[in-house]
């Protein structure tokens, strides 16, 4: 994709950044699935998909305890990608291999919130106050 002269800050993210690519490979593979997957696992699949990298994005502009909170919600949906992913594999509408990328791809991306969210949450526990 061409570079915007116009820049918002969470896109330097990396995890930001994976999440974006996810989308676009369950994108690809949701366009192989049956018709009848149409409004089952394909639009759950793709919603889940891009709903890691959009909480990132809306979680980014708020407070820290607000993106810990987004940061949730990207794991929860990448979570749901495993899901769909082994839904997709035991229909046998995709390969083995695509259904062992995809995990790697989403181990990845769920280790990367794990951490920003123990960063974050490092973070907010430094500005309570001791007892």
């Amino acid at each position: 994709m061409e570079k915007s002269d116009y820049h918002f800050s969470f896109e330097d993210l990396l995890v930001y950044q994976k999440a974006m690519e996810f989308g676009e490979v369950v994108n690809k593979i949701v366009k192989k699935l049956p018709v009848e997957e149409r409004f089952e696992l394909r639009s759950q699949f793709m919603r889940a998909a891009d709903s890691i990298a959009l909480n990132i994005a809306e979680g980014s502009a708020g407070s820290d305890a607000q993106f810990y909170n987004f940061l949730g919600h990207s794991l929860y949906s990448a979570n749901e990608c495993v899901s769909c992913n082994t839904k997709a594999r035991l229909r046998k509408y995709i390969t083995y291999e695509e259904f062992e990328k995809n995990r790697e791809l989403l181990t990845e991306l769920t280790k990367m919130i794990i951490s920003l969210r123990k960063k974050i949450s490092n973070r907010l526990n430094n500005l309570t106050p001791k007892t």
